[in-house]
């Protein structure tokens, strides 16, 4: 079975050191922030809501507590500022919006006025 990870490697080993629950740190030392992370980026990625992650990151509450906890101690703002400091531009389409009238379609009611038919003889 082909193991999917939402990070390579390399963009893991780039974060890692930021992260709460590491060995050198003080209080718990997390089971594995790396399947956390994992189960956040698949959860935003994927459009759904927490309680819809597949079984294998673990329990769904766990991870949106989690989640919710280095929202607000920081956790979140650190890596994203380190990133950027980095320069990595996160541009996600689902969050980009275009007016209507930016994809191409014709604007007007459909008449042509006299003055424009004229233009088009």
């Amino acid at each position: 079975m082909v193991k999917r990870n939402g990070l390579r490697d390399d963009q893991w080993q780039r974060i890692e050191h930021l992260l709460p629950g590491r060995k050198q740190t003080v209080g718990v030392t997390a089971k594995d922030n790396r399947l956390f992370v994992e189960a956040v980026l698949y959860r935003y990625r994927a459009g759904i809501p927490w309680r819809d992650l597949p079984e294998r990151f673990g329990d769904w509450n766990n991870i949106a507590c989690r989640h919710h906890r280095w929202s607000e101690s920081g956790v979140w703002e650190r890596v994203f500022t380190y990133l950027a400091d980095n320069e990595y531009a996160m541009i996600d389409s689902t969050i980009i919006r275009a007016h209507q009238h930016a994809a191409g379609a014709k604007g007007g009611t459909g008449k042509r006025s006299a003055l424009g038919a004229a233009k088009a003889d």
